[in-house]
């Protein structure tokens, strides 16, 4: 299983950015996908998942914010985050976990993150 984050970076409070992982090594239309973050100090935290029908579950901290989406065509999976806060700022892990939903933490596998900041 590899799972590789992308698209972290800097940015300004109320920005975007859109976070790409690239999958392989394992049937990835067959498997639900999350993201999630973690701060130093702190656990991993669940954010958002997706099943491969494409329902979709958020934590209360992003929901309306946060849009997670997948290619299962091209075993990517991806999170566009709008009005982005402060309170964001985290490495972000493309993760699988037994479900999409928060309950089904923690993952079985992550990736090597990618680190988003959000600051003036």
């Amino acid at each position: 299983v590899q799972l590789v984050e992308s698209g972290g970076g800097l940015v300004q409070p109320g920005g975007s950015l859109r976070l790409s992982c690239a999958a392989s090594g394992f049937t990835f239309n067959t498997k639900p996908m999350s993201w999630g973050r973690q701060v130093p100090g702190k656990g991993l935290e669940w954010v958002s998942g997706i099943y491969s029908d494409g329902t979709t579950y958020y934590s209360n901290t992003v929901k309306g914010r946060f849009i997670i989406s997948r290619d299962n065509a091209r075993n990517m999976l991806y999170l566009q985050m709008n009005s982005l806060k402060p309170e964001d700022t985290a490495i972000y892990y493309c993760a699988i976990a037994r479900g999409a939903y928060g309950n089904d933490w923690p993952p079985f596998y992550r990736g090597q993150g990618t680190q988003v900041t959000v600051s003036s």
